[in-house]
């Protein structure tokens, strides 16, 4: 029987902490989306539709190089306090070879690192996810 590989993701759209789950173990490590446009503000008197356009590619950027972990586990939980979230929770839907993967969505606050980890442990050590 293949082993349950499990990751938590908790998420904003400029950061990701990634944590999985080995045993009673929880390994950590973070993701960075690329820093916001320092020249925002001249940027968006020039033209707003196409700062709208970086972001959304700067988003789609982060996404991607999320996808490409979460492919590797068998079940991954999202959480956080964004809509990022469920913006990558859509894109994996998207995507046919996600679907074997059991992906949830959680909303949480703004938490510690310790907190984080304790989110995972505890999702994934209810008795309905053994």
């Amino acid at each position: 029987m293949k082993s349950v590989k499990r990751l938590g993701i908790w998420m904003d759209h400029s950061t990701a902490n990634i944590f999985e789950l080995l045993n009673d173990t929880v390994i950590s490590k973070t993701l960075e989306s690329i820093p916001a446009f320092p020249d925002q503000v001249e940027n968006l008197r020039l033209d707003e539709s196409l700062m709208h356009n970086k972001e959304q590619n700067q988003y789609a950027d982060f996404y991607k190089k999320l996808s490409y972990i979460i492919n590797d586990y068998s079940e991954v939980l999202l959480f956080g306090p964004t809509d990022a979230k469920s913006e990558l929770f859509n894109v994996l839907q998207s995507n046919r070879k996600f679907e074997k993967i059991k992906i949830s969505v959680q909303p949480a606050d703004n938490m510690t690192d310790n907190q984080q980890k304790a989110f995972v442990k505890d999702f994934f050590n209810t008795p309905d996810k053994e």
